[in-house]
């Protein structure tokens, strides 16, 4: 959800999109404006519609039949098109037997093909159990 500057209803700025010229001079002095920047202004939004893996049938009547429909609820499953954090963990759903934590780089994006999910975002328990590596106390 956006944050709120003061009680103007306006979301708050994050400092890479400011301008730091008059538009007339603009392009001039900053040709590459946010060239590199890892920002995104759908990201916020993106964070609340993630669809689950309760949401995808495909994963929990096959890899994650083992999962109640609790946890399955806890785990965010990024839709197509979503832009990966630069230098966060993920593992993606569809890779093999058990899937591998990998660091992503700032161009990846989620394709059709993947089920990622970010381990920001998961209880370490369940996270886990999805890497093949449980802890002792955990089912």
């Amino acid at each position: 959800m956006a944050r709120m500057q003061g009680n103007k209803g306006e979301p708050e700025r994050k400092p890479q999109t400011e301008r730091k010229h008059p538009d007339e001079w603009q392009r001039d002095l900053s040709p590459d404006h946010m060239a590199g920047q890892n920002i995104s202004p759908f990201s916020e939004q993106q964070e609340q519609g993630l669809r689950t893996a309760h949401d995808i049938k495909g994963l929990h009547r096959g890899r994650l039949k083992d999962f109640n429909d609790t946890d399955l609820k806890q785990i965010p499953v990024l839709a197509p098109g979503t832009r990966l954090a630069q230098g966060a963990t993920y593992i993606d759903l569809n890779e093999g037997a058990v899937p591998r934590e990998f660091t992503a780089t700032g161009e990846m994006t989620a394709g059709a093909e993947h089920c990622y999910v970010p381990k920001n975002q998961v209880p370490y328990e369940i996270w886990n159990r999805l890497i093949g590596e449980p802890k002792p106390g955990q089912a």
